[in-house]
């Protein structure tokens, strides 16, 4: 049983699908998840060649995390959705 009484529970207005909301359809984004999966592809590999490749289990790691780091860094250099080097300049 809920301890919330009916007065407490308030009901959310209806959501906005017609906002385009970008999702992450940007350079930045690409290039972000690009690299991360190059990192889980190393990783896995290295998995599966058993414990003589930690080593390289954690370089896989590693550039996972710099997937991480990649995709905020290309957002305010301008690539990210909406960005400054995305939009047309009348070229």
């Amino acid at each position: 049983m809920s301890n919330k009484t009916a007065a407490s529970v308030s009901v959310q207005e209806p959501i906005d699908h017609s906002i385009e909301l970008g999702h992450g359809n940007s350079p930045a984004a690409w290039t972000s998840v690009a690299v991360m999966l190059i990192g889980v592809l190393i990783g896995c590999v290295a998995f599966l060649m058993g414990e003589s490749a930690t080593l390289l289990f954690w370089i896989g790691v590693g550039v996972i995390a710099v997937g991480v780091i990649l995709g905020p860094v290309l957002k305010m250099a301008g690539y990210g959705v909406g960005g400054s080097k995305l939009k047309s300049n009348g070229h």
